[in-house]
């Protein structure tokens, strides 16, 4: 029997929860704008962490800058119950390590610009799997991509909560991907902290400025450059704030 839905996205409020994500993967309803557990970034920020994560980029990549590119995602998914026309879509990192071969497809994604990033997914790249709509949102673990594209069956399925009428078998509207488990992030990476490192970044260049967690936070799947990503990662050597 497969899993409810799980991701989402469609456009909500700013500053509401947003139910997002593997609704939780899904996507109907604007990932709970998150931001707002974040209000307000931790004291001491966060120049000089981006100033010496810098000088180890450039001491290893000869000071080139990195090109602009998407080869990493961040993928939202809800850790806690919430029913959507009566189906939990609660899916956490933990449900996702229970999985045969720890693998599951991300379903449920019912926003467009959400589902493009999903086609645009390569195999074995890499994505942060993210706590979302929950008390604290944060990054969790990583997991890679094991099957491009392909039609979301939840979208012809009419007792699931994700289904659209709308979409025919020949030409399906929707897709999904197979993701499989990495590993736990050495620890839990919340959203307030990596606030605080875009809004310092937006101030000196730094490579958090554009993030799309900050731009367009509502999408529960959203691209990452190598640079993004890797800083982000050095986070989790750090000592939380």
């Amino acid at each position: 029997m497969p899993w409810p839905s799980r991701k989402r996205d469609k456009g909500a409020v700013a500053d509401k929860k947003e139910p997002d994500a593997k609704i939780a993967k899904t996507e109907e309803t604007p990932d709970k704008e998150e931001e707002e557990k974040s209000a307000k970034p931790p004291a001491g920020s966060s120049k000089s962490g981006w100033k010496n994560w810098k000088k180890t980029k450039e001491s290893d990549s000869g000071g080139e800058e990195s090109k602009i590119t998407y080869c990493h995602w961040l993928l939202k998914s809800e850790p806690e119950s919430r029913l959507e026309k009566g189906v939990d879509v609660k899916f956490s990192i933990d449900d996702l390590k229970a999985q045969p071969n720890q693998t599951t497809f991300w379903d449920g994604v019912r926003n467009y610009q959400a589902r493009n990033f999903l086609r645009a997914m390569k195999l074995g790249q890499q994505a942060f799997f993210y706590h979302s709509n929950c008390k604290e949102p944060g990054i969790v673990a990583i997991v890679k991509i094991v099957k491009e594209a392909y039609p979301d069956h939840t979208q012809f399925d009419q007792k699931d909560p994700h289904y659209d009428s709308s979409s025919r078998k020949e030409n399906p509207k929707w897709s999904m991907v197979d993701v499989q488990f990495v590993r736990m992030t050495k620890r839990f990476i919340p959203l307030s902290e990596i606030k605080a490192h875009h809004l310092a970044h937006k101030a000196d260049g730094g490579p958090l400025k554009n993030m799309m967690l900050f731009t367009r936070q509502r999408l529960s799947i959203q691209p990452l450059t190598q640079e993004e990503f890797d800083f982000v990662l050095s986070l989790e050597e750090e000592k939380p704030h």
